[in-house]
Parts: C-alpha cells; sequence; structure tokens
C-alpha cells in the first residue's frame, strides 16, 4: 500500500513538473511573441525615385526590405518625393525617420538644425553626374561656359559639381548665369534653347544622350566621386538600432544583387524611372552600389561641407565626426 501511495505521489509529481515546463513554454512563446508585437516599429522611408539609389528600389521590389525588417519585427511606409530638399522637409516635420539623397542636401539639413545622422552611403559615381549641353551646341571646353545660362538645382550636388567645374576653368559663379530650375524640366529648356547647359544626374544623363538630345561637357570623372547616403533622425536610429542595422541589410544584399543580377534587377525597377530596362543596364555601369562608407568616401563628404560652409551656404559649421556614424554598419557587418 505504501508502495502504491509512493508511486501515485511520484507520479503526480512528475506530472506537475511535467506541466510546468509546458506551461513554461507557453509562457515563453507568449512573451516572445508579445515582445515582437511590442517592437512592431514602422521605418518611415523618404525615398526620390532616380537610379542613383537603385539598390533601395530594388531591396524594395525584391523583398528585402520586408524579410530585413520582418526578423526584427519592424515594417516600413514608403513615400516617393521629387527632391533632396522636400525629403528634407518631411524628415523635419516629422513625417518621414530616414531619408537617402546625395550628399550636399544631407549635409544642408543637418546644418539647418536637425537632429539626424548618416547611416550609410547608397552609391557613388563620378560619371552618374554631368554638364549636359545641346545636341547641337558648340560649347566644347567649360571655359566657354562664361556668359551663358547655365541650369542646376540649387543646394543640390549637381551645384557643388558645377563649383568644381567652374573652378577649374578659371570661372565662378559671377561668370555665369545661373538658373534654379527643377531637374525634370531642364532637358525641354536645353533643348529649346532656354538655357545653354544643365548640370543633371542619372537617369537624365545616360537617356538624354543615348537619344541623341544632349551631350556631356564634363562629368565627374576625377572631379567628384558623387556620394548617395541614407541619413536617420537620431531619436530613430537610438530607439531602434536593430531596425536601422536590418535597412542596411537590405540594402548590401540589393547592391550584391544589381552587380550580380544587373539584367533581372533593371527589369525589376526601370519603370520606376521611366526608363527601359537596356537603358537601367547602362545607368548600373555609371555606379557603383554599396552601402559601406570608406575612409574616402568620409573625407569626400567632409570635403563638400567644407565647400558649402567657404561659399557661405551655410552659417553653421557642421561636426563631420559626429554627423556620419558608421557603428550601425559596424553592427550590421558591413564595415570593420
Amino acid at each position: 500500500m505504501k508502495k502504491s501511495i509512493k508511486n501515485i505521489i511520484a507520479l503526480g509529481l512528475s506530472t506537475l513538473l511535467l506541466a510546468g515546463v509546458f506551461a513554461g513554454c507557453q509562457n515563453s512563446d507568449t512573451k516572445k511573441t508579445t515582445d515582437a508585437e511590442k517592437s512592431n516599429v514602422v521605418l518611415r522611408i523618404g525615398a526620390q525615385p532616380y537610379p542613383l539609389y537603385s539598390s533601395i528600389y530594388v531591396a524594395k521590389k525584391l523583398g528585402y526590405l520586408d524579410e530585413e525588417l520582418k526578423k526584427v519585427g519592424a515594417t516600413y511606409e514608403w513615400t516617393d518625393f521629387k527632391s533632396g530638399p522636400l525629403v528634407n522637409e518631411a524628415v523635419a516635420a516629422g513625417s518621414e525617420d530616414i531619408g537617402f539623397m546625395a550628399d550636399m542636401p544631407a549635409i544642408l539639413a543637418k546644418s539647418s538644425g536637425q537632429d539626424i545622422e548618416i547611416i550609410g552611403n547608397v552609391a557613388y559615381g563620378e560619371k552618374a553626374l554631368a554638364v549636359l549641353v545641346g545636341a547641337d551646341s558648340n560649347i566644347t571646353n567649360p571655359s566657354q561656359l562664361k556668359g551663358k545660362k547655365v541650369a542646376y538645382v540649387k543646394g543640390s550636388y549637381a551645384q557643388h559639381l558645377l563649383a568644381l567645374v567652374l573652378k577649374n576653368a578659371g570661372l565662378t559663379f559671377d561668370d555665369i548665369e545661373s538658373v534654379n530650375l527643377a531637374a525634370g524640366d531642364m532637358p525641354a529648356a536645353l533643348e529649346g534653347k532656354q538655357i545653354d547647359a544643365a548640370v543633371l544626374w542619372e537617369q537624365f544623363v545616360s537617356k538624354l544622350t543615348t537619344e541623341g538630345r544632349a551631350k556631356v561637357l564634363v562629368d565627374g570623372t576625377g572631379i567628384k566621386k558623387g556620394n548617395m547616403v541614407t541619413y536617420s533622425t537620431k531619436e530613430f536610429a537610438e530607439k531602434n538600432p536593430q531596425v536601422i542595422e536590418a535597412y542596411i541589410k537590405a540594402g548590401q544584399r540589393a547592391s550584391e544583387y544589381i552587380k550580380t543580377n544587373p539584367k533581372e534587377a533593371a527589369e525589376a525597377i526601370a519603370g520606376d524611372f521611366g526608363v527601359t530596362p537596356e537603358l537601367m543596364v547602362k545607368i548600373f555601369n555609371n555606379l557603383t552600389f554599396t552601402q559601406e562608407l570608406t575612409k574616402d568616401d568620409i573625407q569626400e563628404i567632409k570635403t563638400v561641407e567644407k565647400y558649402i560652409l567657404d561659399q557661405k551656404i551655410i552659417s553653421n559649421e557642421v561636426n563631420m565626426d559626429e554627423f556620419i556614424n558608421t557603428k550601425f554598419l559596424e553592427e550590421a557587418g558591413i564595415t570593420k
């Protein structure tokens, strides 16, 4: 009888122990689910539909953004803007968490007082930015821009290229007639001879030259590297470092995909930029896509800040060492 009682007690204890373990597993699973739900952050992305940012568009189209963000319990919202300044305005208004753009408008945003930081590269390309003249123009040397109407987007990285081109030709902005024009309006103005030259980026450079509507006077080769960067608000990045790292990983996966599968990548995103897949492949050849920020990249961006400070485009010096934050790249395994 005593043996039976002992057996019953032992069985009861075993059952309770197993029930406790099972309940513990259930509680653990429930806690994980709850934590994931709590961390279901929405990353609001301010985008620009230009091939300069192809890797991010590929990451979106091929699902890399969804996959990487899902791993950290996050999702994203995507808004297209026509220019970097408009992205800056949206971020400043609290409507977006991150934005990607060229080096100069990013620095201008920081100088204006926005609490942001550069978290990674997107691409660079010396040939992806150029001074164009009409197909039948007799301008063959930058020195001939003296007294001519030259269009560019004020505050864009095109303005910086033009400054460098003019300097190399012994000219300044005082020697030309500056025309502040939206990029999309420049092709018609150039063909209509309302302007003599236009400083444009991709897709305009490849599209206009391929169609025989313009020719390159000079591009950024040996003059300007032309970095495209992503910046984030510091508040969002500090609260959600894993989300920033997931974004970087998605972008890098897309960068590698473009490198190894250019035709397939072109077919996926050409429609976003209003070009054919064939032209998209040509554009890819003018750009290098990577999230990594090398020492050369950082120095290049610092040079841009010095230029806009010297030209009194900005009045407040930017602490570039604080502005460029590579810790997220390191945590994502992109930069060692």
